[in-house]
């Protein structure tokens, strides 16, 4: 250490110079983050004055306005943050700038802690916030006047090198005004413009005005601690609005606070339409992430679950413990904590939204049903809840849409098992044979026709205690269907025949098929393809092919209708030749009705033949 008269050259710890060169080139990945760290250091010491003249009305100046200023000199090359805040004495000045991992604020805090209040709006937790400066500046310059009257006034000077220089200051009112000289490649700061657009990203909420030459930079009043009954849906617009780019109106507003396990607040916003990035590997998703109105992170992909990224907003934590850097939050257990918290409050909105307005439920269910159903598959602690908010189209209604709950409350008796088809679309699903079976009994039945429904039912497996029940199964277990007198069975293959015809089948289509057998269930159609494996095996296939990834298709059990037309006449051609390509066109259009697409050339030929042969003159 050099002592002069008013002046003394310190040097830094061993470390600081190393420590100094890392957060100037390695912590941070935006530069204009550094007015962000000094603006919160500013905002600390606010509220540090405020928290003082509680207990302590002979502060200096004690009616000097609490505010922050900054001013952009651009023949100086000079940017000045200035605020009127509790000050530094020269010890303080030591303590709080000449040691990397030591902050005024967790100091402060520690000692609230041991009074037992930490109930405060000081952000004390990020440590070298300070020296993060120094990604812009060749000089910084600190004069700072305590709120104790008798202290002297003292200005800090380093270069982010090994020293700093301490020396008196001649400076009358309370606060700090922290000149930086920027680098040449720093330039882009030195208009009040540019300054602006930092302030709004990542400090508009801070709670004392922010000027910015002769303007009030800052909203001030977070909108999101604000209480729900006090905020009008044209100001959850305008928010949504400028903190999107979009200007049209969310879906959903989801304003809500918490006070346990951890304190938060938070407004979240369910945009009006899917945007198609989120399907993508590379989306930067994820709320804005706020302590106590301050900008952590821009997308705080870890706060909610993968399945909830169409999800933007802010939340903002009172509790949430920050590493050396406010842009990595340390894994944690208050992180996870509030990780769940916020899960939980934004099912429960979606949980009312769907109660108290169908309608409007089934419009984000069209545009983000696809994220609920990624939801009950990947995010195992929220499956049953999750599992209440699936919408389906049904044999019932086609057109409309039915929750698991409101299927089980249309249940036959004697049903056990909630029943479901895969199909490529709604249309052919609408006339799958697999149907007859349940409209005879009427039961209804799930038309499931995207690709993610095949992971869908495996992960969810049970509702309400229910069984999901492919309906497609070999092996179904049903309720008696109900007899009609006046519409008489139609008469079946006689049994020798239908033998012999199964047979017959079965040496054309080889491999191509586990089993060939009589149908119990079909009253229309002549075939239809079943599993015993519940069908999932299939679905898989489309998944497959939808990555396009190679997948074998697992053989199928061909059931006929021994009452059909067709079969009757199949059954009676015998050994003429014509019966191969039926037979064969008869295992390919059941292929098609369960969304599976043979050779189309081989296909095209058979029928051409058959119609040949149909067209012959006898």
């Amino acid at each position: 250490m050099t002592t002069t008269t008013h002046s003394q050259t310190y040097e830094f710890r061993a470390e600081v110079q190393q420590l100094l060169h890392i957060l100037a080139h390695a912590l941070y990945t935006d530069r204009e983050i550094f007015i962000r760290e000094l603006v919160s250091n500013a905002s600390d010491a606010l509220n540090r004055l405020q928290f003082e003249q509680l207990t302590n009305q002979a502060v200096l100046d004690p009616s000097a306005s609490l505010e922050i200023r900054i001013k952009v000199d651009k023949d100086a090359k000079t940017l000045t943050i200035s605020d009127t805040g509790i000050g530094m004495n020269r010890d303080e000045m030591i303590e709080n700038l000449g040691t990397i991992a030591h902050s005024g604020a967790m100091s402060f805090l520690k000692a609230l802690r041991e009074k037992g209040n930490t109930n405060t709006e000081i952000i004390g937790q990020f440590g070298v916030g300070f020296y993060s400066v120094f990604m812009v500046a060749d000089k910084v310059s600190v004069t700072s006047r305590s709120f104790r009257a008798d202290d002297q006034a003292v200005t800090w000077t380093s270069d982010g090198g090994g020293t700093y220089l301490i020396e008196e200051a001649d400076k009358s009112s309370r606060g700090t005004d922290i000149v930086i000289h920027l680098k040449e490649d720093a330039d882009e700061f030195l208009t009040d413009y540019r300054v602006e657009q930092v302030i709004k990203k990542h400090s508009n909420y801070v709670a004392f005005p922010i000027h910015v030459g002769d303007k009030v930079a800052n909203a001030q009043t977070a909108l999101w601690r604000r209480s729900k009954g006090e905020v009008k849906e044209e100001e959850y617009q305008n928010f949504y609005q400028q903190l999107t780019y979009d200007f049209g109106k969310p879906m959903l507003s989801v304003h809500f606070s918490a006070d346990a396990p951890v304190q938060f607040y938070s407004l979240l916003y369910v945009p009006s339409k899917l945007d198609r990035g989120l399907l993508s590997a590379d989306h930067q998703g994820g709320p804005r992430l706020y302590a106590r109105k301050v900008l952590i992170q821009e997308h705080a992909k870890d706060l909610l679950p993968e399945w909830m990224r169409f999800l933007t907003g802010i939340v903002d934590s009172e509790d949430l413990p920050l590493n050396i850097s406010r842009e990595t939050v340390q894994s944690n257990r208050i992180m996870a904590r509030l990780k769940a918290t916020v899960s939980s409050k934004v099912i429960g909105e979606l949980e009312s939204f769907a109660e108290r307005d169908p309608e409007a439920y089934i419009t984000f269910w069209n545009e983000f049903g696809r994220m609920i159903k990624e939801g009950v598959i990947t995010d195992g602690s929220h499956k049953e809840r999750l599992a209440k908010l699936l919408r389906f189209h049904s044999s019932r209604s086609p057109e409309g849409w039915v929750s698991l709950a409101e299927y089980v409350s249309h249940m036959v008796e004697g049903q056990k098992d909630i029943y479901y088809l895969f199909g490529d679309d709604l249309k052919t699903l609408a006339h799958s044979p697999h149907l007859e079976v349940f409209k005879a009994r009427g039961i209804e039945v799930l038309l499931l026709s995207e690709p993610i429904d095949g992971f869908l039912v495996n992960a969810l497996g049970v509702f309400d205690e229910k069984k999901l029940h492919n309906g497609a199964d070999a092996e179904l277990e049903l309720p008696e269907a109900p007899q009609n007198p006046d519409q008489p069975a139609a008469e079946p293959v006689a049994e020798s025949s239908l033998n012999t015809l199964i047979e017959r089948i079965k040496e054309v289509l080889g491999e191509r098929v586990q089993d060939v057998r009589e149908s119990k269930v079909l009253t229309e159609s002549p075939a239809r393809l079943s599993a015993s494996d519940q069908g999932f095996g299939a679905d898989m296939a489309r998944v497959y092919k939808l990555l396009d990834q190679e997948f074998d298709l697992p053989k199928r059990i061909l059931e006929i209708n021994p009452r059909h037309p067709l079969i009757h006449n199949l059954a009676a051609m015998g050994e003429n030749p014509v019966a191969k390509a039926v037979i064969e066109q008869l295992f390919e259009s059941a292929l098609l009705i369960e969304g599976i697409h043979p050779n189309p050339v081989e296909m095209v030929g058979r029928i051409q033949a058959i119609m040949e042969a149909a067209t012959r003159t006898r």
